[in-house]
């Protein structure tokens, strides 16, 4: 029997409604749709197949069903529209979603909240639900995201791109609202200093710690320093300061981060049987190393300097957000910051020795994440998701300080929320050919043709 329970109530002496949808045990109608539900598709040449399938279902038989009908060029679904919106509040979406034959989910199965008026008109844009997880055979999709002004109805759209062999079914299909989750404030400081003729590792480190003592008061959430800590001022090559993870520097750090309790990232030199890294280290408030990232991306100095690439892109769970590194010369490429933001990046932190200021502006927008600097020949600064500094120090011996509020929604005016977006719509499965490879010979008359 179907499953459906819709649930509008009062709270209090409040006059808002809170929303509460969920439908599973789906049954087709005289005309094969389930009560409620209705099929899409741009055109009638790319209608995919839908149908109730008994047969297929995470809980209760009846799953909605969608086919690529042997269409390269098929793209739609199953669309329901639910009232109860409150302009405004905040909602959470779950489905789960069973695929057979899709080559490419992340952008061939979609799930997506589209918002209406009373007059059934769209209205802002529609969110991309694009937070995924394997449970078994099933596939749970999950987006918390708040409603636009004037909406008062939601269009639940479930839909399967461009996948002619697959079929996709859908099933516990729910959507609630939630409390507004508020502003979530992380305080985070840049130094900006470089330290001259210290001739030591040692004494490089003590000065960044003096300059931390000397800019940075009250409480901190993150403190981030710059790239090669232990080399910068002294004069030393990469493996004259090359040291262990954990060793003395992260120890020091470590003191920090534990007086201060707060995050404290940096830059330094790791050795590790014959090789030598770039990486930047995170320190957790209690002291302890909370991960590393060795840079990926090395100059022709480094390599030629005796240091060997990384390769991996690591996040870290913080105790406020989710964290990801890079540093200096992977600001030049895309796949750093994007590969960062794919894992759940939402502040990247990059100890710089110097490097593009605009691809850096490029790399926070293009993601929406915080990109947080700290530099020599590159400024330091706080930059949001919209590119926009957010504090700069200046000069050396000063601090960027600011609090951001990691649940705010920086929303595209004609886009919409582009973080969700590139998440469901990157072309992952378009690859690139190899550089320098199979390219057209150059024309006559060219430098390179003569």
């Amino acid at each position: 029997m179907k499953k459906l329970s819709i649930a509008l109530w009062l709270c209090g002496a409040a006059t808002a409604s809170s929303l509460h949808f969920h439908e599973s045990a789906f049954v087709a109608a005289k005309d094969g749709k389930p009560e409620g539900w209705a099929t899409w598709s741009a055109r009638p040449e790319t209608a995919p197949r839908v149908f109730v399938d008994p047969l297929h279902h995470r809980t209760d038989a009846g799953s909605l069903a969608i086919s690529g009908n042997s269409n390269a060029a098929e793209h739609g679904g199953w669309e329901r529209r639910v009232a109860g919106v409150e302009s405004g509040a905040w909602y959470r979406f779950v489905a789960y979603y069973k695929a057979e034959a899709v080559p490419f989910e992340s952008w061939q199965v979609v799930a997506r909240l589209d918002w209406r008026t009373s007059g059934n008109a769209r209205v802002g844009e529609p969110d991309y639900v694009y937070r995924a997880s394997r449970q078994g055979a099933w596939t749970k999709v999950s987006l918390d995201t708040q409603a636009p002004a004037k909406a008062d109805s939601v269009m639940l759209q479930l839909y399967l791109s461009n996948a002619p062999q697959a079929t996709v079914w859908w099933d516990d299909i729910s959507i609630d609202q939630i409390p507004d989750p508020g502003p979530r404030s992380v305080t985070i400081a840049s130094v900006n200093l470089r330290p001259a003729n210290t001739h030591s590792a040692a004494e490089s480190v003590r000065q960044f710690l003096a300059a931390v003592d000397a800019t940075v008061s009250g409480k901190t959430d993150i403190i981030l320093l710059p790239e090669g800590i232990t080399v910068v001022g002294t004069g030393k090559k990469y493996p004259d300061v090359a040291e262990t993870i954990p060793g003395p520097t992260t120890a020091r750090l470590g003191e920090l981060a534990r007086q201060r309790k707060s995050y404290v990232a940096a830059g330094i030199y790791e050795r590790e049987g014959v090789a030598i890294y770039n990486p930047a280290v995170l320190i957790d408030r209690a002291g302890n190393v909370a991960g590393k990232y060795r840079k990926v991306y090395l100059p022709r100095e480094e390599v030629e300097g005796g240091l060997t690439p990384g390769s991996d892109y690591p996040v870290f769970r913080a105790d406020f957000g989710t964290v990801g590194l890079m540093i200096c010369y992977d600001v030049f490429f895309a796949d750093p910051a994007r590969a960062l933001a794919t894992k759940g990046a939402e502040v990247i932190l990059m100890p710089i020795w110097g490097g593009d200021e605009t691809l850096a502006k490029a790399r926070a927008i293009e993601n929406k994440v915080f990109l947080i600097a700290s530099g020599y020949d590159h400024p330091t600064y706080i930059m949001d998701p919209a590119g926009e500094r957010l504090s700069v120090a200046p000069k050396p011996g000063t601090t960027a300080i600011y609090t951001v509020d990691l649940n705010k929604r920086y929303l595209d005016r004609y886009l919409g929320d582009m973080h969700g977006r590139r998440m469901k719509e990157l072309r992952l499965d378009v690859t690139p050919p190899l550089p320098g490879f199979d390219m057209p010979p150059p024309p006559r008359g060219s430098p390179q043709g003569k």
